[in-house]
């Protein structure tokens, strides 16, 4: 694998994956961290899809009590300093779009790449929006992607990334 994302956020998670990939020879393998993940409600689609929103006949499982909250935006630095000081190669903010702020601080913060991540309700809420009719989805794709890159992300994860490459492989 050339990266590694362990995505459950446990302090010292990065720190013993790197030493032992290290120890194993795999030095050239990459850490990125779910440095800044919070407990969001953006995560709504995928977790309906996937059945851990909830387990048949009981309420819904929450995930507040590892996921950062999303009022605590100190917390968020301080996390992605441990991370990167744990060996981290990349850092992720977790969902993006209602995080510019984060990915800013983060940026700010390290010279290590930042990754946004656009979930699924992010995704939803825009592709809904242009379904109806409300905005241009190609239009509101590309903003929502340019906010990501200028408040300082490196990369972005996305469920845009294919029409997004069509679309600027097409506009060459």
């Amino acid at each position: 694998a050339d990266f590694v994302a362990p995505s459950d956020m446990m302090d010292g998670r990065v720190r013993a994956i790197r030493k032992g990939l290290d120890a194993a020879d795999h030095t050239g393998t990459g850490i990125l961290a779910y440095s800044a993940k919070f407990a969001s409600a953006f995560y709504g689609p995928f977790r309906d899809a996937v059945g851990s929103a909830r387990k048949a006949g009981e309420a819904p499982i929450s995930k507040a009590t590892y996921q950062m909250n999303p009022a605590n935006r100190r917390e968020a630095a301080r996390e992605a300093i441990l991370d990167a000081e744990e060996g981290a190669d990349l850092l992720m903010v977790k969902p993006a779009g209602a995080y510019l702020d984060i990915i800013r601080d983060l940026r700010e913060a390290t010279d290590l790449p930042i990754a946004a991540y656009q979930v699924s309700g992010e995704y939803a809420m825009l592709m809904a929006a242009a379904r109806n009719g409300w905005l241009d989805q190609e239009a509101v794709m590309l903003e929502s992607l340019l906010a990501f890159k200028r408040a300082g992300a490196d990369g972005v994860l996305t469920y845009f990334a294919i029409e997004t490459a069509t679309l600027l492989q097409n506009a060459r």
